[in-house]
């Protein structure tokens, strides 16, 4: 299929005002629409908060009765189903647009090409595959979630040059410079939660909220703590509720002084006594979490890409050597060949402040190796 330059334009343009919602929309997708009329854009708008007004709906408001006879540059599928608010396709179809450009199909299964199939039901011109790689990258956790069962996990880590996190002796404050610390807090707005384990709050006393950088949502909070060793006065309880994950059901006066302050208690077990990583990403799905942020210390690092469940790296490198004694960034096992390296493909390095940004991804088809034999992850390719 073939597009203008003016639908290009259009279709960017709808893309940059989803963009907007990159850390309001959770669970619902970050979605964009414009319309158009005669060469000039009347009507605008993108999706916010989950119950609130789609995007589609916002732009049809802002153009009024100037929409029939208009085409409509949609980022996402437009819904055919009652969920929070009503169906965009009949609105869509009310305002009598005669054209709708749509960057990408919806893996809602609710949706699933149903809104297409209803638009052209009713006479309108829907054109499919404007600019969807873009689409795709703006949702990503949404569409994880839809069609894999779980959230896109991203594992942050801050090191120095030679792959460490911080001293033999525990100390990591700080690694990198302001200028990456407040950079990392703008990844963690965009995340529905924030993921830590048990070993980097003794550590470190973390609060893993979003505070240098505008953020009208905090993430959730989800701490993996296997036998619930976390200190009452842990700065990682004050402000909203966090969810902590064990791997026993713990008798209730060692829960008590979690749950009367309104944190949840999810447990977990796996047959090893640690938490059930599987379980977590079912649960994590349910709970309707798109887009995970990790910040851990190298066990949970280690375990959760073992796993196979890292998606994707952020990190940020500063320029200093620490030596072989210092703590890395992944504790896994000693490989005996290069092919059993898990690969990712560099998808960006950015200076920020005096250290590097890295964001890697997992490699199409990567094999990973662990100490139950090996399996294939596959992803889509960049």
């Amino acid at each position: 299929m073939t597009f203008s330059t003016a639908d290009r334009d259009a279709m960017a343009r709808a893309l940059a005002l989803a963009e907007q919602g990159l850390a309001t929309t959770t669970p619902n997708p970050r979605v964009g629409c414009v319309i158009v009329r005669d060469g000039a854009i009347i009507g605008e708008g993108w999706h916010r908060y989950a119950g609130e007004p789609h995007a589609e709906i916002l732009a049809l408001v802002a153009a009024g009765e100037a929409a029939r006879g208009a085409t409509a540059y949609v980022t996402l599928e437009p819904c055919a189903h009652f969920g929070r608010t009503p169906p965009c396709s009949n609105a869509l179809i009310a305002a009598g647009l005669t054209r709708v450009v749509v960057a990408m199909e919806d893996p809602n299964p609710k949706v699933a090409g149903r809104g297409i199939e209803q638009l052209r039901a009713a006479g309108i011109t829907v054109e499919c595959g404007l600019l969807t790689d873009e689409a795709h990258e703006l949702n990503i956790g949404f569409i994880s979630r839809m069609t894999r069962n779980r959230p896109w996990l991203r594992l942050k880590a801050a090191a120095t040059l030679d792959g460490k996190t911080a001293l033999e002796n525990g100390t990591s404050q700080w690694i990198t410079s302001p200028a990456a610390r407040a950079d990392g807090h703008r990844w963690r707005a965009r995340a529905c939660a924030i993921l830590t384990g048990i070993g980097t709050v003794k550590a470190d006393d973390p609060q893993l909220t979003v505070r240098e950088h505008p953020c009208e949502r905090q993430p959730l909070r989800i701490l993996l703590d296997a036998q619930l060793e976390l200190s009452p006065a842990a700065r990682i309880l004050q402000g909203a509720p966090i969810l902590i994950v064990t791997a026993d059901t713990l008798e209730e006066a060692r829960l008590r002084p979690f749950t009367e302050s309104g944190h949840r208690i999810l447990p977990l077990p796996s047959s090893d006594g640690r938490v059930d990583l599987p379980a977590l990403m079912r649960e994590l799905a349910k709970l309707e979490l798109n887009e995970i942020h990790v910040e851990a210390g190298n066990t949970l690092n280690g375990a959760l890409l073992a796993a196979g469940y890292v998606d994707e790296l952020l990190l940020y490198l500063a320029p200093l050597l620490v030596g072989n004694a210092a703590r890395g960034i992944f504790d896994l096992p000693a490989l005996t060949a290069l092919d059993e390296a898990t690969r990712f493909e560099i998808r960006e390095c950015a200076r920020v402040g005096g250290d590097l940004r890295v964001v890697a991804r997992m490699a199409f088809n990567s094999v990973f190796h662990n100490n139950k034999g090996s399996f294939t992850c596959h992803l889509r390719p960049p």
